[in-house]
């Protein structure tokens, strides 16, 4: 099923004029996060491997009044010089950048470590990790010269993701939680506010890796986090700076 994005009036208008990537745009939150940049006025840059998924989010947004762009791009086979690419045609095209919204995610179900198959060990650091990273770092020049601009990396909650059995997946979000704290700590005086995104459990397809979803009765439509991500990319993000934010306690039932 399609994601749905609640709260709409709250997120209109909120990134007007805006420019907004969001890597893993045709996943389950990417989906309900790049509607909502639609509707708060952003233009989106959809970046993902899935070019069928990515042509029909394209469509969506275009319907629901959007002017989206696509970014074909494979995170686990990108080097940093392919994200260098990407935020020079950025520039080319529009002259800014005013966000980058972590989204993308690469797990492949539980497992011990000790079975875990050294390529797919790393792979999982690799998209997780590494490759957010080397898209941030491309991005910063671009980012530096916004008045206010936006870095939000979704993260797992550790204590779901880091017990038993979530191998590089859960490492991942580990460091992540790092990154968002040591490049705060990094660009605390420039434009580029920082930030991470703890969302509830959601019914999205990796979720379904690791819980039965007939079973799975406390996970929320992607949608219901859409305008937590406009809030983080958004000025009244700053309320958030350096933070890792569970928006769940804020979330209607």
């Amino acid at each position: 099923m399609s994601a749905v994005v609640s709260d709409a009036p709250a997120t209109a208008g909120s990134l007007a004029g805006r420019v907004v990537l969001v890597a893993g745009a045709h996943g389950g939150l990417g989906e309900a996060a790049a509607l909502a940049c639609v509707h708060a006025g952003a233009t989106p840059v959809l970046l993902g491997r899935k070019v069928p998924k990515l042509n029909r989010l394209h469509d969506r947004l275009q319907a629901a009044g959007g002017t989206p762009v696509l970014y074909p791009l494979d995170l686990e086979g990108a080097s940093p010089d392919d994200y260098a690419d990407l935020a020079t045609r950025i520039d080319a095209a529009f002259g800014r950048l005013d966000g980058v919204l972590h989204v993308a995610a690469h797990f492949s179900g539980l497992t011990p470590l000790e079975h875990t198959d050294p390529a797919a060990f790393a792979r999982a650091l690799h998209v997780n990790l590494t490759a957010r990273w080397w898209l941030t770092q491309a991005c910063l020049p671009l980012l530096r010269r916004a008045d206010d601009s936006a870095v939000v990396f979704a993260i797992d909650d550790r204590a779901r993701s880091t017990g038993a059995y979530w191998g590089g997946y859960g490492l991942a979000q580990a460091g992540l939680e790092a990154l968002v704290r040591m490049l705060h700590a990094e660009l605390a005086r420039s434009p580029v506010r920082v930030s991470g995104l703890q969302p509830p459990p959601m019914r999205t397809a990796l979720r379904a890796r690791a819980h039965v979803e007939e079973d799975d009765r406390i996970a929320r439509d992607p949608g219901d986090v859409a305008a937590a991500c406009i809030t983080l990319l958004a000025p009244e993000g700053v309320a958030h700076r350096g933070e890792i934010w569970s928006p769940a306690s804020s979330l209607s039932v």
